[in-house]
């Protein structure tokens, strides 16, 4: 639920750039703000997991985004509402710090197993999160999805005080503008995650930008869905995102390569079929399962190989390689809105295309690189 937050505006875009008067070229910057400042709680916020009690910086930080949320309900401009999305994007970081927390409650033969769990919920909860917002949003207007959103984290807060387990664990000892600044050197230093986070961001640019901008073609004619329609879309890539879970499996057992390598394949195809969106809803169907099983499939072995890296630095590791997700996902939303006003619906097929091939001849040119570093970690594991 808490990473719903930053996509409940995936479905409202056109209903918030009506009340602030925001042209459809850039309303996409509502998307942008809240990654940008998620990029920036990945780097100040998912790290305190490693020096602070994980549990309590679990709890207050979601009880901060009830707050954030009420201020975007009550949003009277633009500006009040850009400062609370900001504010929502940063404090919904608390989800990755849930799967740094997995991480740690969970023996290392089983980590991909249960990562591929977790994340399954965070991904289900990005596309109901479009189902959600779509319902409320005919129901009672956009502004009733952050308020009610806000309701539910609280009833949250009070179920986790009695069910999320407090367990004794070792904790780093640097500093926090150490911490901080090790995230910044995991970034530079470590090359699988570099690898697999660029690998990241070309696969949620794409993500992004079909997501962004697919509520526009089917509010408009041939179709002229309700926003409530549009949502139940999300219902459809939930199949999607749950057949993807076995991928941890299959990188604990070291198959992540492959996974990533047919799934890349899966993604590539999804835009054939996802480019009939206006002649045939059932292609179209087809197209979103597609597209978020491989999506779901290769950011859950993204997380499960970046995690082998180094155990004591689990929550870092996430933050940094989440980091790639944000600016990839911001990146996308930006361009996303841009590219439809001028292009339409197949500007978008081809650009999203264009980026799924590139991460194709990425993965390709860094195969080798990553099958060497891989081993040599399982090595040092072992030894």
């Amino acid at each position: 639920m808490t990473v719903a937050n930053i996509y409940f505006a995936h479905t409202l875009l056109d209903s918030i750039a009506d009340e602030f008067l925001i042209s459809k070229a850039t309303i996409g910057i509502v998307i942008t703000i809240s990654q940008v400042f998620y990029a920036l709680g990945l780097l100040l916020l998912v790290p305190l997991g490693d020096i602070l009690n994980i549990r309590s910086v679990i709890l207050y930080q979601i009880l901060l985004l009830v707050i954030a949320l009420t201020v975007v309900s009550f949003a009277t401009n633009s500006i009040v509402f850009f400062i609370g999305i900001g504010a929502v994007g940063l404090l919904a970081t608390v989800t990755q710090t849930l799967v740094a927390y997995a991480a740690l409650l969970t023996r290392p033969s089983e980590r991909g197993r249960i990562i591929g769990l977790v994340t399954s919920g965070i991904v289900i909860g990005i596309l109901l999160a479009r189902t959600f917002a779509g319902i409320m949003n005919d129901l009672a207007g956009w502004r009733s999805v952050y308020l009610s959103s806000a309701a539910i984290l609280l009833l949250l807060i009070s179920l986790l005080l009695k069910k999320l387990p407090t367990k004794l664990y070792e904790k780093s000892t640097l500093s926090y503008p150490q911490l901080v600044f090790s995230v910044v050197l995991l970034l530079v230093r470590e090359k699988i995650l570099i690898i697999r986070g660029l690998l990241a961001f070309l696969i949620f640019i794409s993500f992004s930008t079909f997501w962004t901008a697919f509520v526009y073609p089917l509010v408009s004619p041939p179709h002229s869905f309700s926003h409530m329609i549009v949502g139940l879309f999300g219902l459809i890539g939930v199949f999607g995102a749950l057949g993807a879970n076995w991928s941890g499996n299959l990188a604990d057992k070291g198959f992540g390569q492959l996974t990533t390598f047919i799934a890349l394949l899966l993604l590539l195809s999804s835009w054939f079929f996802i480019s009939f969106i206006d002649s045939s809803i059932f292609l179209l169907v087809i197209g979103i399962i597609l597209f978020d099983f491989a999506i779901q499939a290769i950011h859950v072995t993204n997380q499960s190989l970046t995690l082998k890296i180094n155990t004591a630095a689990r929550s870092r590791l996430t933050a940094a390689y989440m980091i790639f997700y944000s600016v990839g996902s911001a990146t996308g939303s930006i361009i996303s809105t841009n590219i439809y006003t001028y292009y339409g619906w197949k500007g978008i097929c081809i650009f999203g295309f264009t980026i799924s091939f590139l991460a194709i001849i990425f993965w390709l040119t860094t195969y080798k690189a990553t099958k060497k570093l891989l081993l040599k970690v399982d090595l040092s594991k072992i030894s």
